[in-house]
């Protein structure tokens, strides 16, 4: 029962270490495993992930959302904000993060001013945020960081690759929100909680260096010293809230994408099916195996980084299995309104697959 416990808790790791260890027999260890990890990426992620955790600690991303949120006085107005928080937090601190910070505050608005039938619906405009809002940066979503870094993508034309579906999606979740929620008067509770300034301008600093090693200003080495130290001497229980998992997960999965490419009979299919359609594979790759995977996975045989880019990061939104962050959603969900999951479930893939065949259409167009 445990091991079921851990399991159901740690999904995507271990299908991922699974995933690993089969290839492993396929393609004994070699020399050349090592040249399958990015070891930049895992810097990076985990920098952002560590300072992330310390901010969150000082509930710096709670309280500054809290001060904008009630500054609207009505339900439409305050979903809307919600989400956009999301939104914008999802490119800041990655869209798990962003949720976990952010859902709660949405339950504790629509809770304490009496307005639960938005509930489900705000938490899934919240995740669809949360999915698609990292996609303008390349350290907003971890395939985006694999990815920039990969492909040595110049910013400038990362930014510009992404910013279309990036304008449609906030003007997708924006109008979804003026029609499902109606425009009625809500009335909050004064806030006494305050920010730790100090703290606040040192973690902003580390951040900082997190930001700048992503795009080579500073060594990646140089972060791995400065900012794991930095946290520990302000908050060393920040160190321990990072998302190990997912940076073992990454690792399995170079681990998995690594062998897959030396795999003859893979690498003509995979090569065959990405020169069809390249977003378009990718996006249903997502489907299947989540964005990180797919991203990872399918960047073994193909160039065509611009498609992919869409692919990996559009196909965040679909099935519950295409973002970790979905299910991420789906559990904190049952845990304030049990007894739903399945009017939730049926809602969500309403407006996901939605969103995904809207989005995917739009890309193909444009």
């Amino acid at each position: 029962m445990k091991l079921a416990g851990f399991l159901k808790q740690n999904i995507v790791p271990s299908i991922a270490f699974v995933a690993a260890i089969v290839t492993m027999f396929i393609i004994p260890p070699d020399e050349k495993y090592l040249g399958y990890i990015d070891f930049k990426t895992i810097t990076c992620l985990f920098c952002v992930l560590a300072v992330v955790c310390a901010l969150k600690n000082i509930s710096f991303f709670y309280i500054l959302a809290c001060k904008i949120v009630k500054s609207f006085k009505n339900a439409r107005m305050c979903v809307i904000v919600l989400v956009w928080v999301t939104f914008i937090g999802s490119m800041i601190i990655a869209n798990d993060m962003a949720l976990l910070t952010f859902l709660p505050l949405g339950f504790f608005v629509l809770d304490t001013t009496g307005k639960h039938k938005y509930m489900a619906f705000t938490f899934i405009m919240q995740n669809i945020a949360a999915n698609l809002g990292g996609m303008l940066t390349p350290f907003g979503n971890p395939q985006n960081l694999y990815l920039y870094s990969k492909f040595h993508i110049p910013v400038d034309e990362f930014t510009m690759i992404m910013l279309p579906p990036f304008i449609f999606a906030v003007v997708l979740i924006t109008i979804c929100c003026f029609v499902f929620v109606k425009p009625e008067p809500l009335e909050f509770e004064k806030d006494k909680s305050q920010l730790d300034i100090k703290k606040t301008i040192y973690y902003m600093v580390l951040f900082a260096l997190s930001i700048v090693i992503v795009f080579n200003i500073v060594p990646y080495w140089v972060g791995l010293i400065i900012v794991p130290v930095g946290v520990l001497i302000a908050d060393r229980k920040a160190l321990l809230m990072v998302d190990y998992g997912l940076l073992f997960t990454f690792v399995c999965f170079f681990i998995f994408a690594g062998n897959m490419a030396r795999i003859e009979v893979v690498r003509e299919f995979f090569s065959q099916m990405l020169e069809i359609n390249t977003m378009l594979v990718s996006a249903l790759s997502c489907q299947i195996i989540s964005n990180v995977p797919s991203a990872i996975l399918l960047s073994q045989f193909t160039n065509d980084y611009h498609g992919l880019l869409l692919g990996v990061n559009i196909g965040g939104v679909g099935t519950l299995i295409a973002s970790l962050a979905s299910l991420i959603t789906l559990r904190q969900y049952n845990s304030v309104c049990p007894g739903e999951t399945k009017k939730y479930i049926a809602e969500f893939s309403a407006f996901n697959f939605g969103f995904l065949i809207l989005l995917n259409g739009f890309c193909m167009v444009v």
